[in-house]
């Protein structure tokens, strides 16, 4: 028995978890079709498991500022799209009420950046989410938090 669910049994939990996560990637994929912003950015899906994303973007040479570096508003929308699908992975409809990113060191040109959503805190209609953006090395580009608010309806809709 786990200490989380007294009640259910392991293999019940499994399955709960195998539907949440069949339904996450299902709203994603919804989302994907209709998001024309993240396909005009090149940005990928890697992962997204409920409450949770994982996206990427190669950094092209449009995306890149006067000083030769990607435009900070390019790694914001990564962050942002990541937050996105993390917070709407339940298939509640779900929007951004704020953000805010910190920068923590440069993207170059050419560089594929790896955006990481992992939910925080959901309590009503209101979450908390971080997203961490790294460098194909590894090294923090920036931090993002991310403040979603539940609105009505479902991204997936009812057929």
């Amino acid at each position: 028995m786990s200490m989380r669910h007294p009640e259910k049994s392991t293999e019940e939990i499994s399955q709960e978890q195998a539907q949440a996560l069949t339904l996450a990637q299902s709203t994603a994929a919804a989302m994907l079709e209709r998001d024309h912003a993240c396909r005009g950015l090149g940005i990928e899906i890697a992962e997204v498991t409920p409450g949770g994303a994982v996206m990427r973007m190669k950094v092209a040479p449009q995306m890149l500022n006067g000083h030769d570096l990607c435009h900070g508003g390019f790694i914001f929308a990564l962050a942002d799209t990541a937050f996105a699908y993390a917070c709407n992975s339940y298939n509640l409809s779900t929007v951004a009420s704020g953000a805010e990113i910190d920068f923590v060191a440069p993207a170059r040109g050419g560089e594929t950046l790896t955006a990481r959503a992992r939910e925080r805190a959901l309590q009503g209609r209101t979450g908390i989410y971080d997203i961490e953006v790294s460098g194909e090395d590894g090294r923090l580009i920036a931090l993002f938090r991310g403040r979603s608010y539940r609105i009505k309806g479902n991204v997936i809709m009812e057929t």
